[in-house]
């Protein structure tokens, strides 16, 4: 997918210049690297904020057409107003054919209704990450990744290195680390009410276990009536004793 992004050069720059071009529907750039020298831009602003909600435009080569020469550019960085859908600067990279570039790329989960986890224990997927940050030449970018669910059970989980890249493309690791993209939990209501009901089985099997009042009092009862029957006993012996 080639996405093109028409942009002009910019005269005039400063803090007071940018400004104005803002107010004029404008947004002020900057286009870097490669072997040439860094050149100053402005964009139309609307054009570029729709081209901005789309995802392969943060994850693809683009072709940036400046007053009709036209490079190859990745999006480096975007500043947003605190709270204006208002796209105040933009930054482009050049890249080189032969030189190989870092890029992060959105991942897209796959077949999640048909994992035995979901389809078969009740479970949910937990996206532990949403995208990953590759290293490969501008030809072989990719604009997503996919991960594949269709054969996790509940509890499974899914690591970076389990995941099948497009070729050309390697993962940015350090060291040995490996982690997790995503996993297969039951759900937490799910956890609670089995605790409730594990609850409740357990106070029947203690209620069940203790005596009531009422079977208690009746041994106790006997036990009374037996020692206030031995005390009759020993008294009336005494009596006849001393006759």
């Amino acid at each position: 997918m080639q996405i093109e992004v028409n942009a002009h050069k910019r005269t005039k720059q400063g803090t007071g210049a940018s400004r104005r071009l803002r107010r004029e529907g404008k947004t002020p750039g900057i286009v870097y690297g490669g072997k040439q020298p860094a050149v100053v831009i402005e964009l139309d602003h609307n054009a570029l904020y729709h081209q901005l909600r789309q995802e392969a435009f943060h994850a693809s080569v683009l072709t940036l057409n400046l007053e009709g020469a036209k490079e190859q550019v990745l999006l480096r960085s975007v500043n947003m107003h605190p709270f204006r859908l208002e796209v105040q600067h933009i930054d482009f990279q050049r890249v080189l054919a032969d030189v190989a570039i870092q890029m992060k790329v959105p991942l897209h989960f796959i077949n999640a209704e048909q994992s035995p986890g979901v389809k078969l224990s009740g479970g949910i997927v937990s996206h532990v990450m949403s995208e990953l940050q590759i290293r490969c030449l501008p030809a072989d970018l990719p604009e997503f990744i996919e991960v594949d669910l269709k054969d996790m059970a509940i509890g499974a989980t899914v690591h970076v290195k389990d995941l099948q890249l497009p070729k050309g493309v390697e993962v940015v690791l350090h060291g040995s680390e490996n982690p997790p993209v995503a996993v297969v939990q039951i759900p937490r209501a799910m956890v609670a009410d089995e605790a409730a009901d594990a609850a409740v089985a357990e106070a029947a099997v203690a209620a069940s276990e203790v005596p009531t009042s009422k079977q208690s009092a009746e041994p106790a009862a006997a036990e009374k009536g037996a020692d206030k029957g031995g005390d009759k006993g020993e008294k009336k012996s005494e009596k006849s004793d001393k006759k």
